[in-house]
């Protein structure tokens, strides 16, 4: 069972033509408030969703992301789905990407040929998300199970020695790799992590100052106003799972509220700081494979993990293990003084926010190459 198959994206029409009459019918609440205070305004996602039916092009995106090479393979009962690009140097370090939520391994399709020069690249999604779905089983959203699962990927594509970064729960999973096999990982670099678990507690913002005490207010706002969705899907996954399964414009706001929340502080609308048929084309996957109600599940149970980590008696601190890079962009709430261990690379931007590959891909791909460059 260690085969790798191809795969690429081939969605039935009958899909397409059920999403557009899904969203043809949808039943609008009525507007309380029209702007963000409360959550996606009535006007802003009736709009957005019009253009999903009509204005945007599956097809077009399809094809696009069919031109990467795409494989699966089944590693402990689970179908993975992952990319596979080849950079033309033989030499290059095998460098493995790891998203977060809610996201797929299309999140990195503008850095890939940006890093290709000096990386063999692979890509998964991880289970419940993108293409690996659906999840054989429960447990798949403990991301050290997941981190062991890609050690097995990399041993399949005869990868002994390689480079990992992550963002949001990849950057967990990247964390992982660096603790389970130091001696394999080349470097860990990170993005998308935060200044402090999002259930614990605040920031003490005495002692900090400058852009630590902007990341730091900015986090402690999001910890008593920007948790909804979290708590719901950690508590309570499959109570969500029948709107996000059944309604297409739900997910559409389930999603596009994060986009809205976590890019560039300085961008008005999500289509300001990304590509907005780049966006459509993340809610969709979600939409064509019922990742919504799977990666609800998998944060449910990356939580449940954590928690009984913690209550083990789990501090938290890192092991000392490969060389770390964390890159930070506008959005974020990452404060080097509250890092675990030592950081061996940092970088602040003042662009970009919680999804650097979508929004300044040229960025992260800059930031990469100089901390492998450091550390390889």
């Amino acid at each position: 069972m260690n085969e790798i198959e191809s795969f690429r994206i081939a969605v039935d029409q009958a899909e397409l033509d059920d999403l557009k009459d899904r969203l043809s019918r949808t039943r609008w609440p009525r507007e309380v408030i029209g702007d963000w205070s409360r959550g996606v305004p009535v006007a802003y996602l009736n709009g957005l969703a019009e253009y999903w039916a009509d204005g945007f092009d599956w097809r077009a995106q399809e094809a696009e992301l069919n031109e990467f090479p795409q494989f699966t393979t089944e590693i402990d009962g689970q179908t993975i789905h992952f990319l596979h690009v080849r950079s033309a140097r033989p030499d290059a370090l095998p460098l493995l990407l790891t998203h977060g939520w809610p996201s797929s391994p299309f999140e990195f399709r503008q850095v890939i040929g940006l890093l290709t020069d000096g990386f063999h690249l692979v890509i998964p999604s991880l289970p419940g998300y993108g293409l690996s779905t659906p999840v054989s089983g429960p447990g798949w959203g403990n991301l050290f199970r997941v981190a062991q699962a890609w050690t097995t990927l990399m041993d399949r594509l005869g990868y002994e020695r390689f480079g990992v970064h992550g963002t949001d729960a990849g950057a967990g999973v990247a964390g992982i790799l660096g603790m389970i096999a130091p001696h394999r990982v080349a470097g860990v670099h990170l993005t998308g992590t935060s200044a402090g678990t999002p259930f614990g507690p605040a920031v003490e913002l005495d002692g900090l100052s400058g852009k630590d005490r902007e990341r730091g207010e900015r986090f402690n706002r999001f910890q008593s106003d920007g948790l909804g969705y979290l708590h719901l899907q950690a508590t309570r996954p499959q109570t969500l799972a029948y709107s996000l399964n059944d309604s297409p414009t739900g997910q559409l706001a389930w999603i596009v509220e994060k986009f809205a929340e976590w890019t560039n502080p300085a961008k008005e609308l999500p289509e300001d700081a990304v590509d907005r048929d780049h966006l459509l084309t993340a809610v969709s996957l979600f939409w064509f494979t019922g990742a919504g109600a799977s990666s609800a599940h998998a944060v449910y149970e990356g939580m449940e993990a954590y928690r009984q980590m913690s209550q083990g008696g789990w501090d938290g601190e890192a092991p000392a293990g490969p060389p770390r890079g964390i890159a930070v962009f506008a959005g974020d709430t990452t404060i080097r003084s509250l890092q675990d261990g030592p950081v061996d690379h940092w970088a602040e931007y003042d662009a970009g926010g919680h999804f650097p590959a979508m929004e300044v891909p040229a960025l992260l791909a800059e930031d990469l190459h100089t901390f492998f460059r450091e550390v390889h």
